[in-house]
């Protein structure tokens, strides 16, 4: 498996639009947001966002799998991750949290996920997060209110 990050180019954001809009991958990372069906919303929200944070494209032998990111204000920096549901089970994921949590070593680093997303927690713990908390909120992808884990890194 040849994984590498690396900025996200322009051509990456259809790519990203597709993999965030599959149905199944939505209902299982459920915190998506109500605007990512929307092509205008998405490409700005990306186009902000490349601009503020670390975001990062996943390539898997030269192919978008993914993206991966920091974000958030000092002291309460948030990473979040999205693979294309083909390649879940298979480590990307994991290799791909690696690498941005090497590249960015600003810490705590914070994290959260659908309580009933065993594969994202597992994860995030073998990444180094470990669980700190729980929380409730609104899940737009399952249009109700849901369980969460909260996480952080530390070193």
């Amino acid at each position: 498996m040849d994984l590498a990050l690396r900025p996200v180019h322009p051509s990456d954001i259809p790519v990203f639009f597709r993999q965030t809009n599959d149905p199944e991958s939505m209902r299982v990372a459920a915190f998506v947001s109500p605007k990512s069906a929307d092509w205008d919303e998405f490409a700005a929200h990306w186009a902000r966002i490349c601009e503020q944070y670390v975001v990062r494209t996943v390539l898997l032998d030269g192919d978008v799998v993914g993206s991966a990111a920091v974000y958030g204000d000092p002291g309460e920096l948030e990473v979040t991750y999205w693979i294309d549901r083909a390649y879940w089970g298979k480590g990307v994921a994991t290799a791909a949290l690696r690498a941005l949590v090497g590249e960015v070593t600003e810490r705590p680093l914070h994290a959260r996920a659908a309580a009933d997303n065993a594969g994202s927690i597992r994860v995030l713990e073998k990444c180094g997060f470990v669980l700190t908390g729980h929380d409730r909120g609104f899940a737009h992808a399952r249009g109700e209110e849901i369980d969460e884990v909260v996480l952080r890194l530390d070193a």
